[in-house]
């Protein structure tokens, strides 16, 4: 195969992966790199990010203090199990009344941070899948508590812009 080929082939099929994060005003969770072709189902986000990441990350960050769990409400986020976990464990999580599903521009996950990262590794080939995750370590690790401060921050006004929009584009607003 020319060389040609090769670089041709890799910006068609370009490594990717599934990951999982979460950020405070004061921290960030480690990323959780979901293996290819696992679903994510109740059971898998409960164990794997809910039970073996996000539990152990809030207990040492807050140190058995207050915090407030809000998630997007994937279909794996709202079943009656995992209902269950987040009542036993992370008590005060935002529920599907207090906070609405499929809202990317009020999660600072999705209007934020997942485009920081992006942009951190953009333009960059990976010869494979670890190089890649390698990378997304690196570029997470560079993600200082000051932006993260900013970005949380951020929600309140955009709950503003959302209300005074009633519901409707609010960015605008912003």
């Amino acid at each position: 195969m020319s060389p040609k080929r090769r670089l041709a082939h890799n910006r068609l099929f370009p490594k990717s992966v599934m990951v999982w994060a979460g950020i405070t005003a004061t921290g960030k969770t480690p990323l959780v790199f979901i293996e290819r072709n696992v679903k994510i189902n109740s059971e898998v986000y409960q164990k794997i990010v809910l039970m073996d990441n996000l539990l152990p990350w809030v207990t040492q960050h807050f140190a058995g203090g207050p915090f407030i769990l809000q998630q997007d409400w994937a279909p794996s986020h709202g079943s009656r199990s995992t209902l269950a976990v987040l009542e036993a464990h992370f008590p005060g999580f935002l529920d599907k009344d207090l906070w609405p599903a499929s809202s990317p521009d009020l999660n600072p996950m999705d209007f934020s941070v997942w485009g920081m990262l992006e942009g951190k590794i953009a333009g960059k080939v990976f010869a494979t899948v670890d190089d890649l995750k390698a990378a997304l370590e690196v570029a997470w690790a560079s993600i200082d508590d000051g932006y993260l401060r900013r970005t949380v921050n951020s929600v309140k006004k955009r709950l503003r812009a959302c209300v005074k929009a009633r519901g409707s584009n609010f960015e605008i607003l912003l």
